[in-house]
């Protein structure tokens, strides 16, 4: 009995521990983004995230990814998602105009001061292409990196602990009393 109730405490135990490091206990979206099987590129757990904008114009859509003082841009068709090559893609943010450098991958890229700035900018996208030129315009925030990141797992976690432990508790009683049952009925 003695070997029972010692391989259900390590029960319990297993399942506090494995609900410790386990997102998918605590947010099952977190689980179905699977952070360990991202791209290389992103980013250690603690570090700052890369701020995203996306704009879009009736035919165009432009996604930016900022990291530090550069952003990489890339522009693509709506109707089919074809990546836009060969265009002449300029940046206005907060009232200056950035030209873009075409990379060999499609993308286009932009090196500024200003994409340091922590706050909200409105930004617009011009891209010329064959003679047609569009804007894209769209809203870009980017986080203080000296403010702490929110972290909404903190009263679920508690929440998951206090139900595994009181699962774990609940067991060892249920095994307990029935162990004294037994001693009675001999």
């Amino acid at each position: 009995m003695r070997n029972a109730l010692a391989a259900a405490a390590a029960i319990c135990t297993a399942a506090v521990i494995s609900a410790a490091g386990s997102p998918a206990l605590f947010d099952p979206a977190a689980a179905a983004a699977a952070p360990e099987a991202a791209a290389p590129e992103a980013a250690a757990p603690g570090a700052p995230q890369a701020a995203r904008i996306e704009a879009r114009s009736a035919d165009l859509m432009a996604v930016g990814t900022v990291r530090g003082d550069r952003m990489t841009i890339h522009v693509s068709r709506i109707i089919d998602n074809a990546p836009v090559r060969d265009a002449v893609v300029t940046v206005l943010l907060r009232g200056t105009m950035h030209p873009t450098t075409a990379e060999t991958d499609g993308s286009y890229s932009l090196q500024a001061p200003d994409l340091n700035l922590p706050g909200a900018a409105s930004m617009e996208f011009q891209v010329a292409e064959a003679g047609a030129s569009e804007a894209l315009k769209g809203t870009l925030r980017i986080a203080d990196a000296a403010a702490k990141p929110e972290d909404k797992n903190n009263a679920r976690q508690l929440g998951w602990w206090v139900l595994n432990f009181a699962v774990c508790i609940g067991i060892l009683m249920l095994w307990s009393r029935r162990k004294a049952a037994r001693a009675d009925a001999d």
